[in-house]
């Protein structure tokens, strides 16, 4: 008898225990899909005059946010920003074309992803971010900045997009990319620090 309750016992645990990480990880999917697309209507409300052309801007918020959702939550964060860059794409500018909509979607969520494992085995970051300072910081963003910013324009030019793909291209997004990254996890320390000052 007590055989069989020690069993249920551990078949319960794990039961709860996948719970937890099932929804750990929808947590995850559903907050970088939604702020993602959030922050890149917003984005596109704030910077549409310094936009250099499709897909490229000057200044691009959401690059931060690609970066700090997977930085944060890793493959669930990529797999969110994939879904919701698709679909941006998809029912934005792209003209439902669904093969470019769909490279776009997941360069979008795994560049900066690649670029968390890039940094995480690459400069002694601890899976936890613990140690993350601002050299560490200023390097996983200009690693994912160059990452994006060319796996866009390489795709942009496979798919035959016009007005894409030279390295003038490459250098507005790279640019913007780091730019928008920098921006954002200045106003997100910001309001960190304002919120400690509150309480």
């Amino acid at each position: 008898m007590k055989l069989a309750l020690g069993r249920k016992e551990l078949i319960m645990n794990s039961m709860a225990k996948n719970l937890g990480i099932f929804s750990e990880t929808l947590f995850g999917f559903a907050i970088s899909a939604l702020a993602y697309s959030s922050l890149f209507y917003i984005n596109n409300w704030l910077t549409s005059e310094l936009s250099f052309s499709l897909g490229v801007n000057w200044i691009y918020l959401p690059a931060g946010l690609r970066l700090f959702l997977t930085l944060i939550f890793g493959l669930p964060g990529a797999i969110g920003i994939t879904l919701s860059s698709f679909l941006i794409s998809y029912y934005g500018d792209f003209q439902h074309n669904l093969e470019s909509c769909i490279g776009i979607g997941l360069i979008s969520g795994f560049a900066p992803y690649l670029a968390r494992v890039f940094v995480l085995h690459n400069i002694q970051l601890a899976p936890d971010l613990s140690d993350l300072n601002l050299p560490k910081l200023l390097l996983c963003i200009l690693v994912y900045a160059a990452l994006s910013a060319g796996a866009h324009q390489l795709w942009f030019t496979l798919s035959g997009l016009e007005d894409a793909g030279s390295f003038n291209h490459f250098l507005v997004m790279f640019i913007g990319d780091v730019v928008g990254s920098i921006l954002l996890i200045a106003v997100i320390k910001y309001c960190l620090d304002k919120l400690k000052r509150l309480s």
